[in-house]
């Protein structure tokens, strides 16, 4: 039998049931929705199998119940392939009047909800899923614990990952099928993951056809732009250079929208603190692939081109790391935003926790000069929040691709390599 790598989410998951009647996981094909959720449920049923999804459907349609049957929880996977059934788990859960009835996995949004369609509010959470982070795929030793740091405990590691080996990292990407495998199987995973978007899931998740070449284009330009906070005219103008007024504004949102529904892309939005000073605040999200894997892939680049191309590897092992954030994050309530004013002052990560304490993050690929340059960053934002009308950071971290360890600085500034990071 495989075996299971345990995941972050995991312990959402279980929090979630013991909460709520049922619960949605949603997330990137390929990322482990349904190994975690099976791993977790009682009984299962499988939309998507090929042999019984037609009848399932129809079954769906004449009388729901009967695909709720089960012992619980009861994961129902890829259940927007029968979206009515929806409302037959909204009402088992309000008839039975228990807890943790029913896992749902989903790779995509439904295009469309029939009208009759009750929200859920109260019977069905969501929570989302995304690839592996380095330690859940064993490549950070989680030595040291985001938890630890916003309760202010002191921390201490080594690290010897080398710059080689964070371009690995960065594309091969957190997809379970490329653990334990060949470097040249591992991946390519991401590419196969990349073609089956292009090709068929960009289409499919709406029915509306859409240019494999042109999906190209928009992903390569948001591979471009990634870690930044580009307009999306920016992105238009970058996609087609010749037919540039066939490619209208609504065009460009109609493959945008569609990446995200099938979580694809995922933005940072912008934090807002209260500050001392009259700064103007971006409000621009940062753009963001659900994986760095997906920016190399869309670029064709494998690690050696990232080592000859330090500062784009740079944005994307950002990207790598705002990936990590998250998901150790969710497991603390907290999320991710991103930080910048038109002063030109910005932060990568904010970790905001839903009792108010946040932590201030830069995001530096390796190097004294780099990381100091973080911290004065970090530093130089501390000092502009307003501490009568919100606290102080919980902490500051320059959060590093190459670093021999991990350590609090004279000023209280942390540094951490990611490869020793975890919840």
């Amino acid at each position: 039998m495989k075996e299971y790598f345990p995941r972050v989410s995991d312990k959402v998951l279980f929090d979630h049931l013991e909460s709520k009647g049922a619960v949605l996981v949603e997330g990137a094909k390929w990322c482990g929705k349904t190994t975690s959720a099976k791993h977790i449920a009682k009984s299962v049923i499988e939309m998507d199998r090929p042999d019984m999804t037609e009848q399932y459907q129809q079954m769906a349609r004449i009388k729901p119940s009967n695909l709720l049957e089960g012992e619980t929880p009861h994961l129902i996977d890829e259940w927007q392939i029968a979206t009515n059934i929806w409302n037959a788990v909204r009402y088992e859960v309000d008839r039975r009047g228990e807890f943790g009835q029913f896992i749902l996995t989903g790779s995509s949004v439904p295009a469309k909800l029939d009208e009759s369609m009750h929200t859920g509010t109260g019977r069905i959470v969501r929570m989302r899923m995304r690839p592996m982070s380095l330690f859940e795929s064993r490549d950070s030793s989680g030595q040291v614990s985001l938890g630890d740091l916003f309760n202010g405990k002191n921390i201490s590691a080594m690290d010897d990952h080398s710059i080689d080996d964070i371009a690995f990292l960065i594309c091969r990407g957190g997809w379970p099928a490329a653990l334990n495998r060949s470097e040249k199987i591992a991946l390519k995973q991401a590419f196969d993951y990349y073609d089956a978007v292009i090709n068929d899931d960009i289409s499919r998740v709406d029915g509306v056809k859409r240019d494999p070449e042109r999906t190209k284009r928009v992903m390569r330009s948001y591979a471009r732009n990634v870690s930044t906070q580009v307009s999306l005219e920016t992105i238009r103008t970058d996609v087609i250079s010749n037919d540039i007024e066939t490619f209208d504004k609504e065009s460009l949102y109609g493959y945008l929208n569609s990446l995200k529904r099938i979580f694809v892309i995922e933005d940072s939005p912008a934090w807002n603190p209260n500050l001392r000073s009259k700064a103007a605040i971006r409000t621009s999200d940062t753009r963001y692939f659900v994986d760095p894997s997906v920016a190399t892939a869309a670029l064709g680049m494998g690690p050696k081109d990232l080592i000859n191309d330090l500062e784009l590897m740079g944005l994307i092992f950002e990207n790598l790391c705002v990936r990590d954030l998250r998901i150790y994050a969710e497991a603390l309530d907290g999320t991710v935003y991103h930080y910048r004013d038109k002063a030109g002052l910005e932060c990568d990560a904010v970790i905001h926790l839903r009792n108010g304490r946040y932590g201030l993050i830069e995001v530096k690929l390796g190097g004294d000069n780099l990381i100091n340059e973080g911290a004065e960053s970090l530093k130089k934002l501390a000092e502009r929040i307003d501490t009568e009308k919100m606290s102080d950071p919980a902490f500051m971290m320059v959060l590093c691709g190459v670093a021999p360890f991990a350590y609090k600085r004279e000023d209280g500034v942390y540094v951490v390599p990611i490869t020793c990071l975890k919840d």
